[in-house]
């Protein structure tokens, strides 16, 4: 059987495709499917015999898994995930027989092996195997995607009365894990750049994503519809970051979670001297200056022999009641064409606080981040030009 298929390959690969029009195709493409579909299942059942026969021993490998992986040159992991599927399609015959017919594909028999793994061990038999048939069902409607969310619910179909006490604990156990597993890492580069890498429960991802998405969406920025979606992303971290206020954390030590950015009199006014965090990191004056700005963000501004001149107070920044009315006189972000909603509007200085600029409602007009950022950008060119 398998020299006649090999060698019915071998007539497939030297065929002409010529004349073969769009539906005939999609046809063969569909076919072609369901057979690489039946040739997964013979080789799961191949395996199988060869774990009874222990074919590793015919050169000392640990495991048929392992001997498979050197033969087909495959990585371990990959040997070890079809193995383990061939394990299960013995154990499952409604789904066996529905990928060696090719009603189901290798991703989607995975996935459906996975649920019914999951079912309480001392489920009645006759309920595992309406449950096997219910899912072997759905494979021909849904993807691997989908079946995934439906597995977790299969009990709560074909059994309401146990299956939502098992869902709540699969829940349970996937938050439990989820916690114990939970990792944030940052790694400097010495160049400006922080790397960083985390796993989060899905809870947390989704509120992630919703304010990625919010940031990303609202942004009106031509410049930026020309970057990746990793990239705008980025940028709307970024902001999300900007964005935070102290009083979003706790007080830890006696201190905020504020940011202090020191800089010299000079630097806020203008010069080219860089500014620094409270945590050792370096920022350009043209930085400093914008962040200087923006609430959440306290200045240290410097004098001579580095005394103290001004520590961000309080009335430099619009109360809520300022805010309140410059939003409700603005409506929205004054950069002509934008239409960006006070809730994501800074108040920016008409006159700059470091140049004696007031903090009153006639002095404050309301910027969204990015073109707040492009004022101080122009601003930072007029300098230099009058320089």
């Amino acid at each position: 059987m398998v020299e006649a298929l090999s060698g019915a390959l071998d007539q497939a690969r030297a065929a002409s495709l010529i004349g073969l029009d769009r539906a005939a195709t999609a046809q063969v493409l569909r076919e072609l499917d369901a057979m690489a579909s039946r040739l997964a299942e013979l080789t799961a059942t191949v395996l199988r015999h060869g774990a009874e026969v222990q074919v590793e021993e015919s050169d000392g490998s640990t495991s048929t898994a392992t001997w498979w992986a050197h033969h087909t040159h495959t990585t371990r992991a990959a040997a070890h995930r079809q193995m383990a599927l061939a394990e299960a399609l013995g154990r499952f015959d409604l789904l066996r027989d529905a990928l060696a017919a090719g009603a189901t594909n290798v991703e989607q028999a995975g996935v459906v092996v996975r649920a019914l793994d999951d079912l309480p061990d001392d489920l009645d038999p006759d309920l595992a195997a309406r449950a096997e048939a219910h899912l072997v069902g759905l494979c021909a409607d849904f993807d691997a995607k989908a079946l995934r969310v439906l597995g977790r619910h299969v009990l709560a179909v074909i059994a309401p009365e146990i299956g939502e006490a098992h869902e709540a604990r699969l829940l349970e156990a996937e938050e439990r894990r989820a916690h114990e597993r939970t990792r944030l890492t940052t790694t400097r580069d010495g160049q400006g750049l922080v790397h960083g890498r985390f796993t989060i429960p899905e809870l947390h991802a989704a509120m992630l994503d919703k304010a990625l998405q919010a940031l990303t969406w609202a942004d009106h920025d031509p410049a930026r519809r020309d970057l990746t979606t990793p990239q705008q992303a980025g940028h709307a971290f970024c902001d999300l970051l900007e964005r935070l206020s102290e009083k979003d954390v706790p007080t830890v030590g006696g201190t905020g979670a504020t940011v202090v950015v020191t800089m010299t009199l000079e630097t806020l006014q203008g010069g080219l001297a860089s500014a620094s965090l409270d945590n050792g990191d370096r920022l350009s004056a043209a930085t400093a200056r914008r962040l200087a700005c923006e609430a959440g963000i306290i200045p240290a501004v410097l004098g001579g022999h580095s005394e103290v001149l001004d520590l961000g107070r309080r009335r430099r920044y619009h109360s809520r009641a300022q805010r309140i009315a410059i939003a409700h006189r603005d409506k929205h972000c004054q950069w002509t064409g934008c239409d960006a909603p006070p809730s994501r509007c800074h108040v920016h200085h008409t006159t700059p606080w470091s140049h004696g600029g007031p903090t009153t409602t006639d002095q404050g007009r309301l910027y969204c981040s990015r073109h707040h950022h492009r004022i101080h950008q122009q601003l930072e060119r007029t300098r230099r030009l009058r320089e």
